[in-house]
Order: C-alpha cells, then structure tokens, then sequence
C-alpha cells in the first residue's frame, strides 16, 4: 500500500518537480594585471568605454574613482562622507549608481565627473550591483538578487540563487555579462555565472590562487571585484586591498546565456 501511495504521490508531482541543472566547472589563464592602490578596500568595479570606476568601502575611507583602463592612472576621485561605506558600483547610460552597505542610501553620480546628482533609498544591506542594461540588479548578502527600476529605484521582481538545488548564501559583487550575472560569494575564492531567469548557477569559476601567496600581506582581505570591458571584450578581477585586479582568460570558455524555447 505505502509503495502505491508513494507513486501516486510522485506521479501527482511530477509536473512540478524540477531537475537542477548541472553546474560548468571553469578555470582561468591570467592575460594581464594592472597596479592598484594597495589600500583600497574594493567594493565594485565597472568599465565604461576607455575607463574603469572603482569603488571602495570602509568608513571614513570610502571614495569612487574615474581611472584610465589602458593606464590604470586616476582622471577623477570623490570621497563619501565618513558616515557612509561604500559598496558597488555600475554605470547605466550616462549615470553611475553607488551603494553604501547599512545606511539605506544609495548616490546617483555623473558618469563624467563623478558629482552627486541624487540620492536615493533602498531598504536593508547593499551590497553589489550591477544592470542588464535596463535594470539594476542588487546584492544583499543573501541568497537573493533584487531587480530595481532605474529611475525612483523600485523593486522590480526577486531572484533566488541556487546552486545544484541548494540557496547560495552571500552574494557580493555583480557584473552582467553576456546576459549572466556573475557573482562574487564573500569569503570564498570563487565567483558563480547565474541565469538571471531561472536564479541557476550554471557555472562556477575557482580563483583560488590568482592573488599569490608572496603578494599578500596581514591585512590583505578577500577576493571581491568583477569587471567587464566590452569595449576590449575582457573581464578583470581583483579583491580587496589586494595590490593588482587581473585580466583573465576564462576556460574553457566564457559562459553565455541562451534563451529556451518557450
């Protein structure tokens, strides 16, 4: 009787039961590095043509800086007032959007000159961000991204993050690459590709390594940092007070999303 009722059990669910989609290992060849301010406690990364903006936390320590990305030399840098840490940062048309981790408050900033427009409100922790190019997608040290309109900064829809079936739990940094967000996971030295559709993992990417064991010092932290540059078709990564961010060659290839049949 109990083998009975355990089929019809599963043949009632089946429709709604879901397989967890295997998970691409990757790995990476380092293709370039570039010096940074060892100090820097970095929270975000975003290109944007030929320059990099680079967002950095700690309170009373917090700035975001314009710097050229074939140099690494600093155009533009602005300070946040020392009751703010700052957190992610990614540039949507001709704005740039900056977190700050418990204070409610985000800043809107001119892409070129890095002075506040507006601020804004976004409820919780913020953590990182990044945009599909209509869309901010936001971080909250959670097992979920929250999708934001640009304008007013309201909440869109949430997605739940998975791994193999399992929630993955502090999501830091973002970058939207090739319709994927990739994902930093605070205090690990990995990053993970997810479907922004579906909040699947579908692939998984082992950095442990990049930053060598001579370079790092007692107060060097951890792996936090992604940026794309379509311009050079590159992504770069770093970590916080960490000496260099790396361009890396990802392998076996870099991820893309593919839309499914409807």
């Amino acid at each position: 009787m109990k083998v009975i009722l355990r089929f019809w059990v599963l043949l009632f669910f089946a429709p709604y039961i879901t397989i967890a989609q295997p998970v691409t290992q990757l790995s990476f060849q380092i293709v370039d590095q570039q010096s940074q301010d060892r100090d820097a406690f970095v929270q975000g990364l975003a290109f944007d043509q030929s320059h990099l903006y680079l967002g950095t936390g700690g309170y009373g320590s917090s700035y975001i800086a314009k710097i050229n990305s074939s140099t690494g030399h600093t155009i533009v840098q602005e300070s946040l007032p020392a009751r703010y840490f700052g957190e992610g940062v990614t540039v949507l048309g001709d704005l740039l959007y900056q977190l700050t981790w418990r204070s409610g408050t985000g800043f809107v900033r001119d892409r070129e000159t890095l002075q506040v427009i507006e601020q804004f409100r976004i409820a919780g922790e913020a953590w990182g961000i990044t945009n599909d190019g209509t869309h901010l997608i936001v971080s909250n040290g959670s097992a979920a991204l929250t999708v934001y309109t640009p304008e007013g900064i309201k909440p869109v829809r949430s997605i739940t993050v998975t791994e193999e079936g399992r929630r993955i739990q502090r999501l830091n940094e973002l970058e939207y690459i090739d319709g994927l967000v990739w994902a930093n996971i605070w205090y690990e030295d990995r990053v993970v590709v997810i479907n922004p559709q579906s909040g699947e993992v579908v692939a998984s990417l082992n950095l442990e390594g990049l930053l060598p064991k001579k370079e790092r010092l007692p107060n060097t932290d951890v792996l936090n940092g992604i940026g794309y540059d379509a311009t050079n078709n590159s992504v770069w990564f770093t970590g916080k007070r960490w000496p260099w961010r790396y361009q890396l060659e990802i392998l076996p290839e870099r991820p893309k999303f593919l839309p499914t049949e409807p």
